[in-house]
């Protein structure tokens, strides 16, 4: 059995998506369920059982003969969010006892970190476990992933394969039921169809022309594929980066959409709002140097690659991977 947490949600059910495809059917998949909306990604998907995820850790404690491998994807990731409590209890102190149970009974234990736990940048873009107690987040969802790692890291118990991975700016399909927080590719699609221009926030940083703000931008196709090459791997433990190791500018992201579905490009700028300026990231880009170290080959989508092909089978089509 291999279990996957955040199962409903983007890139869980991506995973889900990418298992299957592998010929990996005894699949338990975790979750709230609830989200009618997000149940629509696991559709056509096959696996073993659902498992609501309050009743997750006593089912894993219970069934840990069975178990082989344990993709904890799931986490509240709404970076809108300040109700500090909820991340405590979600990402924070739900994690802490899914890695106690991996070392208690050897499991393996593969979670999703964020690049969120970077901030501003201040200390760079590298996956160094030296910096992980320098770094500071710039909302309580960065803070409780930034929690997490070091809280890991202090751990003279471990399970005996571990990685948390530091998602940067990840898109695709199956993240239809996000709203707000979803990606720019959907939103700029979704802007284009409806009013057939896209909007961007204006730069409001003198080194940065408007649009040209830089994100490291990761198609969710090769987030799987990392993770299906840990399932593997499972040796050289640690706090990875998974992102594209290339920055973008929201220009190149938007011009793509638009060229993916054959419409010239028109773009308005708008102020960023006064309640975020000054927590703006302006450049991130994934240092992927450790994860090439320990043996991955595969190469990523550009970002031309990646929208086309999200947009082209997948927004347009309405469709799921």
């Amino acid at each position: 059995m291999i279990i996957v947490t955040g199962a409903a949600g983007f890139i869980g059910s991506c995973l889900v998506s990418k298992l299957n495809r592998e010929g990996f059917q005894d699949l338990i998949l975790v979750d709230d369920f609830s989200d009618a909306e997000k149940m629509k990604n696991l559709e056509g998907k096959t696996f073993s059982y659902k498992v609501h995820r309050d009743e997750f850790p006593k089912w894993l404690r219970e069934n840990q003969r069975l178990v082989q491998f344990v993709f904890h994807i799931g986490a509240r990731t709404d970076t809108t969010e300040f109700n500090k409590e909820i991340f405590d209890r979600l990402n924070l102190n739900y994690t802490k006892e899914l890695w106690n149970i991996c070392v208690e009974f050897g499991l393996p234990f593969v979670y999703a970190s964020s690049a969120a736990t970077y901030g501003l940048g201040e200390h760079g873009y590298e996956d160094n476990h030296a910096v992980v107690e320098q770094l500071k987040p710039l909302n309580p969802y960065g803070e409780s992933k930034n929690d997490f790692d070091k809280w890991a890291l202090k751990q003279e118990r471990k399970p005996y394969f571990w990685a948390g991975l530091k998602f940067f700016n990840v898109y695709g399909p199956n993240e239809y039921h996000k709203g707000r927080m979803a990606s720019v590719i959907m939103h700029a699609y979704n802007q284009v169809k409806e009013k057939g221009s896209v909007k961007l926030f204006r730069s409001h940083n003198p080194d940065y022309k408007d649009g040209e703000q830089l994100r490291d931008f990761v198609y969710v196709k090769d987030v799987v594929e990392v993770c299906y090459f840990l399932l593997h791997h499972r040796k050289d433990a640690g706090l990875y980066n998974l992102g594209s190791g290339k920055a973008r500018t929201f220009l190149d992201l938007v011009k793509n959409t638009f060229t993916a579905i054959n419409k010239e490009p028109k773009i308005e700028f708008i102020d960023t709002p006064a309640d975020i300026r000054d927590k703006y990231q302006y450049f991130t880009e994934a240092n992927m140097n450790k994860l090439k170290s320990i043996g991955y080959e595969k190469r990523f989508h550009t970002l031309e690659e990646g929208v086309k092909d999200y947009v082209g089978n997948y927004l347009e089509e309405k469709k799921y991977y």
